[in-house]
């Protein structure tokens, strides 16, 4: 497929230099296949790598046995205009503040690894295998899941299978897989259940313990200076490569097939379910709403009904009175850092009645509207083909029935589709529902959320609907104004989870552990019953610091003086391994 000539003029005489160079160094490849001397003294010459350091580092690399790795797979190198920096200094700091960096790293690599292998979750197997190579004891790579690669053929179906059933339909509690037989009871804010097999999960002060260490890792200066200056390159290295190959690489994405960016599979990882829809589109159902139904009983007001038409007339508002200004739900500059503002707008016209009616579950018309303009929602991610949500519902952990009322829901209204799967976000406002007397202490909004799950999951014919509702979870969340201060510090000394009736709320690192610790004995226990595919994740929203630390060390790291350091014999392993530690799904 040759490209438009705007964009590559066959005239030009640089561009023909440059296919004429990459073409001879394509036949020196093929033909000096047996001498690695040969071909890297033509790499040498054609990609202006003048240093002799360079030299001895390709070779070295060239040298290393491809049996070692058997995971590893060549990846054809594109061509694509690099550029290659000599030196001994890659990142502007002094050489001690990198290997003190990296040492920290490695550390918080290890810890990442252990509470993700506890979890049940998913892990980068190439991180795992050189952690494995750089610890002192083996890792246990068997806890993660083997994925059987697909074959890829030329008559290969373009779309997933449709289900052929809708998974609500026809739900007979005697088909549900019967009762285990345990008991659970939660004790410390942790949920023990009565097997004859442990559940592991980390104690309170292994995680403290864990907790401190990254806390210092936040305030290691060599850690941050590198991180920022690593950043910065980043950077600039991209505008370069944007600056160099953009073109080509919009050439080589014309010529995939039938493909573009219209029609390649996409998914949204963090969406509301109350905000999936656009303003118009909310607009739309609203008026059709009071077209349809305006005389059906949607709210209750201090005790007397009041029908949709009767909401709007307090309101004094009417159908041809509502447009997408009076709506006013679009989040713009004036709502960032702006928690506040930024909850308002999930009210219509500001009229926290209407997002009751429209936008809840849990209301007097069961969540009627809100199932309808989602399941509209869904249709139009179904029509598309190519896009796919992950949808956020609301667990507040106020009452024991929650979970019950969310599922019914669901399965009441039918709402499902292929192209979407759900994401429970707990909000952390314990001291809101405390001071309202709602909660007596933590343990009880804990239990609130967990021990449903844990029901369920024992006995689903308890909770039928929650049964089936489960099995398009795909994890949770901890969701709040991250902006608010903090009053306490989550040490040994802090209160347990039944004994906090105070009226501050407790830290981010609190709420953290108790949900993680309840959430990886509720996925051993799934696993148990053979519920592989319901195991759910811990996916926050605010990314941990962890996170973004890997993604300083991400591209990589080039030095050529290991050998004058004796102690950092592990450090090519640590940067191949910053590589790859990328999270996986």
């Amino acid at each position: 497929m040759r490209s438009a000539p705007y964009e590559f003029p066959e005239d030009s005489p640089i561009e023909q230099l440059e296919e004429r160079r990459q073409r001879l160094e394509r036949q020196i490849s093929q033909d000096v296949k047996f001498e690695p001397d040969i071909l890297l003294r033509a790499k040498q010459e054609f990609m202006k790598t003048d240093s002799a350091t360079d030299l001895e580092y390709l070779k070295e690399q060239n040298q290393v046995p491809t049996d070692m790795y058997p995971e590893r797979e060549l990846i054809p190198e594109r061509e694509y205009q690099r550029v290659a920096i000599s030196g001994e200094e890659k990142c502007g700091v002094p050489f001690t503040d990198l290997l003190d960096a990296a040492k920290c790293v490695v550390k918080a690599l290890f810890i990442r690894e252990k509470y993700m292998a506890l979890s049940l979750q998913s892990f980068c197997r190439t991180t795992a295998r050189y952690l494995h190579e750089l610890g002192d004891r083996p890792l246990d790579l068997n806890v993660y899941e083997e994925v059987p690669e697909t074959a890829v053929t030329a008559d290969a179906t373009v779309h997933p299978p449709v289900s052929e059933t809708h998974p609500y339909e026809g739900l007979d509690p005697a088909s549900l897989p019967p009762d285990m037989g345990y008991s659970c009871k939660m004790m410390d804010g942790v949920v023990h259940v009565a097997t004859e097999l442990d559940l592991p999960y980390p104690d309170l002060q292994e995680y403290i313990v864990d907790m401190n260490v990254m806390m210092a890792l936040i305030i290691n200066g060599p850690v941050k200076s590198f991180c920022y200056r690593r950043l910065q390159y980043l950077s600039s290295k991209f505008q370069m490569h944007i600056l160099l190959n953009e073109m080509k690489e919009l050439a080589a994405q014309k010529k995939v097939p039938h493909r573009d960016f219209y029609n390649i599979r996409k998914v949204d990882t963090h969406i509301h379910a109350s905000s999936c829809m656009n303003q118009k589109h909310l607009l739309r159902f609203i008026k059709r709403a009071m077209k349809k139904y305006p005389k059906e009983i949607v709210h209750v007001e201090k005790g007397r009904e009041q029908t949709l038409m009767e909401v709007f007339e307090s309101m004094n508002l009417t159908a041809f009175d509502l447009s997408v200004d009076t709506l006013d739900m679009h989040a713009d500059r004036n709502t960032f850092h702006r928690f506040d503002k930024f909850n308002a707008k999930y009210n219509p016209i500001g009229e926290s009645i209407l997002r009751e009616i429209f936008i809840k579950t849990d209301n007097h018309i069961e969540g009627k509207y809100f199932g309808h303009i989602i399941k509209e929602v869904m249709a139009d991610l179904e029509e598309s083909k190519y896009q796919n949500v992950e949808l956020r519902l609301s667990i507040y952990g106020r009452s024991r029935d929650e979970w019950d009322k969310l599922a019914q829901w669901a399965v009441k209204h039918q709402v499902y589709s292929d192209n979407v799967r759900w994401l429970v976000q707990v909000p952390r406002l314990f001291d809101v529902y405390h001071t309202k007397k709602q909660l007596c202490n933590f343990q009880e909004m804990l239990e609130n959320i967990f021990l449903p799950l844990f029901e369920v999951t024992i006995n689903p014919r308890t909770h039928p609907e929650l049964h089936l509702f489960l099995q398009h979870v795909v994890g949770f969340d901890s969701v709040d104004d991250e902006s608010k201060p903090e009053q306490h510090i989550f040490n040994l000394d802090s209160p347990l989870p039944a004994n906090w009736i105070e009226e501050d709320n407790p830290p981010y690192s609190y709420y953290l552990y108790y949900m993680y610790v309840n959430m990886t004995v509720l996925n051993h226990l799934r696993r148990l019953q053979c519920y592989s595919i319901c195991i759910i994740w811990l996916r926050l929203a605010l990314p941990c610091l962890l996170s973004a630390i890997t993604a300083c060390f991400s591209a990589t790291i080039v030095t050529r003086c290991l050998s004058t350091c004796p102690e950092a014999s592990w450090f090519p392993y640590l940067l191949m391994t910053l590589c790859s530690s990328t999270s996986q799904r």
